[in-house]
């Protein structure tokens, strides 16, 4: 009979260093059998809609997110199945016509800024991280990679996060800290947060029979 993989969910706001957290949890296990799944793959198909109406999404809402196909995916990856998880499109902001091949792994990292908001996605998850870094560091990360990597004016970066991203991180994101097993601060800088967490999952997939 095949274990039940385990799922950690790892959340936080936006250039918090959640990523970088889940990145560094996921190379400490290179040599087991371990996966990533990205909230961000499962915002909701718009293909129907006006490029207008695309334009208006607001990415840091609840609501962008195909939370039902999401929670299918990971129930079939618990069920030792194999998926397609979807790959997203921001240039047409919508979801590409492409999607990725994802086999099942004994560890699933569902790394989201609101992985933790919907109380069925929490309770699939064995631990739960939430990485808290102050809000200059958050925005500042923001603005560097917005404008390196994806062409933005420091203006356009500035006005999102203040219309947007800040509120949404204060009514949203920020009150599902109270969820987190465990709250990490300052992200991928706390390497000793890290280290522990680390030994924690191995641990749980000692308990479990996994490793």
């Amino acid at each position: 009979m095949n274990k039940k993989p385990i799922i950690i969910g790892v959340a936080g706001g936006s250039g918090s260093g959640k990523t970088t957290v889940a990145n560094s949890i996921y190379c400490n296990f290179r040599d087991q059998d371990i996966l990533m799944i990205e909230q961000d793959a499962y915002y909701k198909d718009q293909t129907h809609l006006p490029m207008e109406e695309r334009l208006k999404t607001n990415y840091d809402h609840p609501l962008a997110f195909d939370n039902d196909l999401l929670l299918a995916h990971l129930e079939r990856l618990m069920n030792r199945e194999t998926i397609e998880k979807p790959i997203y499109d921001y240039a047409n902001h919508t979801r590409a016509t492409e999607v990725k091949q994802v086999e099942p792994r004994d560890v699933i990292i569902l790394e989201g800024i609101l992985i933790l908001e919907d109380k069925r996605l929490r309770d699939m998850m064995d631990i739960k991280l939430y990485v808290d870094t102050d809000s200059d560091v958050r925005i500042i990360r923001r603005l560097i990679r917005d404008i390196k990597e994806r062409g933005r004016s420091i203006d356009s970066v500035i006005d999102q996060y203040i219309s947007v991203v800040r509120p949404m991180h204060l009514q949203f994101i920020e009150p599902t800290k109270r969820y987190a097993d465990v709250i990490i601060p300052e992200g991928g800088q706390n390497q000793v947060a890290i280290d522990l967490m680390v030994t924690k999952i191995k641990t749980v997939l000692e308990e479990k029979s996994i490793l």
